[in-house]
């Protein structure tokens, strides 16, 4: 492999960003390890590589190759074939003793445990023990963690019906980065706080939230593609954190997000009573109030960081980030060259040369705003009019049922959902 075409990640970047606030004195190594989410050690190792090799030593050296001691393939299936048919009752442990007497394979039960898990066996108990829990220290510097979250309530009075107040907010100062009223907890109020706080501050380190469904996959389902890949697909929101290199972090507690609970109390106690008072009562005024109340509420409650270098990573020049930050679909153009989701048709005018893409395996993309884009192979073939922002569900389709060549699962668009009002 030509180790000078190798192209970096953003993750990668993110270390080289990192190394280099180490270098310039701006934080401790022991300070960086915890943001880039690596031992001590290692991040002592990367450092001496960025020292060595410059950009090169964020790249791993085995970047492009496969170890050395991976499972051959027909070993795995015949351990998979084994645990589901003949030892489908049996926890780790004890499946790779009988593999090891009656099988004869030779296989660590932690090399069992990860081809089962890879595979969608769940473990036949599921143990916890009790954690012990301490208050958290804040990050050092604004732009290292954000926080978000929903909270349904009756913000706009008992007279009124509910909705859900969204908000992101900086770990290192309380100070809240976004927020915007919405009907309902979902897919698209998460990607409107990303897309809002990336153009008015930057990109983020990391992002602590909660397992929603809109940010955490909570189905037992592993696709055979997700099963080769030994990870299931993320949700739309993850899958735009993963294209920008932010790091998300899932709190396995309700006491885990207390100092996002917390925020969320001040602005029951707070906000509620002032929109009555300024005489709103839906949530289109709410929006156009919050950006003034904001500015009050960050003034009097957000604190002053550690550390005053800010974390916040700018846009690269050329991201596309409406199309990053949207509701995206894998789908298969029809023979009559449109797209079909739900009740929703996209026509697809004609390519180079009255070229056809029928047939032809194309990316859909629904932008914050409504508006429709239509990639293959990363070209823009085709946009379309706004329409009203609906959330995606995942859904599963029979092998029998979906077209040559697409997924056993599809993001579909969910015709039939309420509406989500653009901010």
């Amino acid at each position: 492999m030509d180790r000078d075409k190798v192209v970096m990640s953003q993750r990668q970047l993110q270390r080289w960003h990192v190394m280099g606030l180490v270098e310039a004195g701006k934080i401790t190594l022991k300070e960086a390890s915890e943001k880039i989410g690596v031992s001590y050690r290692q991040a002592k190792r990367i450092r001496k590589a960025v020292k060595l090799r410059g950009t090169q030593g964020v790249i791993h050296g085995n970047t492009g190759h496969a170890p050395s001691n991976k499972i051959a393939e027909a070993l795995r299936q015949q351990v998979l074939r084994l645990s589901r048919e003949r030892y489908w009752d049996l926890n780790d442990t004890h499946f790779s003793e009988k593999l090891r007497e009656q099988e004869k394979i030779e296989l660590s039960r932690e090399t069992i445990r990860k081809i089962r898990r890879e595979a969608a066996i769940v473990p036949k108990r599921r143990r916890r023990a009790k954690k012990h829990r301490k208050r958290r220290e804040r990050m050092a510097q604004e732009g290292w963690m954000i926080l978000w979250d929903g909270s349904p309530h009756l913000w706009f009075g008992p007279e009124q019906p509910p909705c859900c107040l969204m908000a992101a907010v900086d770990d290192a100062t309380g100070k809240i980065v976004a927020a915007q009223f919405f009907p309902f907890e979902g897919t698209a109020g998460y990607l409107w706080l990303l897309k809002y706080m990336i153009k008015q501050y930057g990109i983020p380190v990391s992002i602590y939230q909660d397992r929603h469904g809109s940010l955490h996959r909570n189905d037992d389902y592993w696709s055979l593609e997700e099963q080769l890949a030994g990870r299931q697909e993320p949700t739309q929101v993850g899958l735009a954190l993963q294209a920008l290199g932010i790091r998300p972090i899932f709190a396995l507690s309700p006491q885990a997000k207390g100092r996002m609970e917390r925020t969320f109390g001040i602005l029951q106690d707070r906000l509620i009573v002032e929109l009555r008072l300024a005489g709103i009562t839906h949530s289109q005024q709410g929006n156009a109030f919050l950006g003034k109340f904001l500015k009050d509420f960050n003034r009097k409650f957000s604190l002053a960081p550690r550390n005053s270098e800010k974390a916040w990573r700018t846009v690269p020049t050329g991201l596309d980030l409406d199309r990053i930050v949207s509701i995206q679909y894998r789908s298969v153009v029809g023979n009559d060259n449109a797209i079909r989701l739900g009740g929703l048709i996209l026509d697809i005018a004609p390519g180079p040369h009255r070229r056809s893409y029928a047939k032809e395996k194309v990316e859909v993309r629904q932008l914050l705003d409504g508006s429709w884009r239509i990639y293959h192979h990363d070209q823009l073939i085709a946009k379309h009019r706004c329409t009203a922002l609906e959330e995606p569900i995942r859904t599963f389709i029979r092998k029998k049922d979906r077209p040559r060549g697409t997924r056993d699962y599809q993001w579909v668009y969910w015709a039939s959902a309420p509406p989500i009002s653009h901010p």
